[in-house]
């Protein structure tokens, strides 16, 4: 089984620009590919682990990744699937996030003895003379076909800066300068970048006479078509400072039935006879596939100690056994002590703010210890602790432990 076979097997492949030369060129060669990566965060999230699980298929079939980070084409804002402007950020924004960036690829893609490259797309981006570019590549490329992208649809209907418009060349010209310094023959990226991975690849055709290819790979999606990885807390981040180990074990340990086959083919490394085995599983016994799931994952991406902790933390919260000590702790001071629930919890971020802690006292949603909260100005006293700690529900699956220092 090839490469190419697996990616399909566990569902990722969508569209191949020249499906029958890359089934050879996969099995017969060791080739060098890309994906980008824009650091318009702090931290990588949900969306790009997909990424990196294709890119470490293809590693571990004997291929090399190349993680571009788009430090220069991050200063304009891909257009693809958006349909507002994006942010723009400063290049020391841009720089902080790209180390962050580097720091979370490591855990999945073996950058020893050049077997993996980071490279950032501002160290040639940046150096352009705009004229020479216009004349060089701009020339290559027709407005007409352009307007006719996918990515450009839903800007075009609010309103697309000539800014944006530019973003499907400089992609473009990446995928060339790889090309040309390293030997790169392939783009890969979610079907959102088709239209900017064509041209890519026939911008390469195009000036240095020789084949190049694309691969896009499915959208991380639920079974009902909307994005996955979005929490009440925003975004599903890689980064635990932003969403703890627990947080994120517990996000897929709670996803629908309907889509626990397809994470474990797209998000572990398990075998695809084991995939189907646990997302065949019915009624009560589905639960057996969601922990597996939620561990793997959390391992993947945050160690094995720290999915363990968190799973331990998840059993005590609702299997009733286990140690609390790995559950979502929250500090407060002994002069805290008094303060009503709505406070407490709003000054430690448990609750988003006032009017959220009122409206969940209001809908029977807080529980305090053994105590179904109903009064609005019910007081977090010394006497609800148990050995220094209280334990705090905050609708039917969010737990939180407060500890007094």
């Amino acid at each position: 089984m090839t490469v190419l076979d697996t990616l399909k097997e566990r569902g990722f492949v969508q569209q191949l620009t020249h499906e029958t030369e890359i089934a050879e060129l996969l099995a017969k060669e060791k080739i060098t590919f890309y994906i980008g990566f824009d650091p318009t965060a702090d931290s990588l999230h949900v969306g790009h682990f997909l990424g990196m699980m294709v890119m470490a298929h293809m590693q571990r079939a004997g291929h090399r990744p190349i993680c571009l980070i788009g430090g220069g084409t991050s200063m304009v804002g891909d257009p693809s699937g958006k349909t507002d402007m994006r942010k723009m950020l400063s290049e020391e924004i841009i720089a902080s996030n790209v180390e962050h960036f580097k720091k979370q690829m490591a855990r999945f893609i073996d950058f020893s003895d050049g077997k993996a490259l980071l490279v950032n797309n501002a160290d040639w981006l940046l150096k352009l003379n705009y004229v020479e570019f216009l004349r060089d590549i701009g020339a290559l490329f027709s407005v007409n076909r352009m307007l006719t992208a996918e990515c450009f649809k839903q800007r075009l209907e609010k309103g697309l800066s000539f800014l944006e418009f530019n973003y499907m060349l400089m992609q473009s010209y990446d995928f060339l300068e790889l090309n040309r310094k390293y030997g790169c023959l392939m783009q890969m990226g979610g079907d959102d970048q088709w239209s900017n991975i064509l041209s890519g690849a026939d911008l390469i055709r195009r000036k240095e006479s020789k084949p190049a290819y694309g691969l896009t790979f499915t959208l991380l999606t639920t079974s009902d078509g909307r994005k996955m990885g979005k929490t009440e807390k925003g975004a599903l981040w890689l980064d635990p400072e932003k969403t703890s180990p627990y947080d994120f074990y517990q996000y897929w340990r709670n996803i629908a039935d309907a889509d626990v086959e397809k994470c474990l083919a797209l998000l572990t490394f398990l075998p695809m006879d084991e995939v189907r085995r646990l997302g065949a599983l019915e009624d009560q016994e589905i639960n057996i596939a969601k922990k597996t799931l939620a561990l793997e994952v959390t391992k993947l991406v945050h160690g094995e100690i720290e999915a363990e902790k968190a799973q331990q933390a998840a059993e005590a919260l609702f299997g009733g056994h286990g140690a609390l000590d790995n559950a979502p702790t929250v500090t407060v001071t002994l002069d805290k002590l008094g303060m009503s629930a709505i406070d407490m919890l709003t000054e430690a971020k448990i609750f988003a703010s006032k009017s959220e802690g009122r409206r969940l006292i209001q809908q029977g949603g807080l529980t305090v210890g053994d105590t179904k909260v109903t009064a609005l100005e019910f007081p977090i006293t010394k006497e609800l602790f148990t050995d220094n700690s209280l334990l705090i529900r905050k609708g039917k699956k969010n737990y939180y432990r407060i500890v007094v220092e």
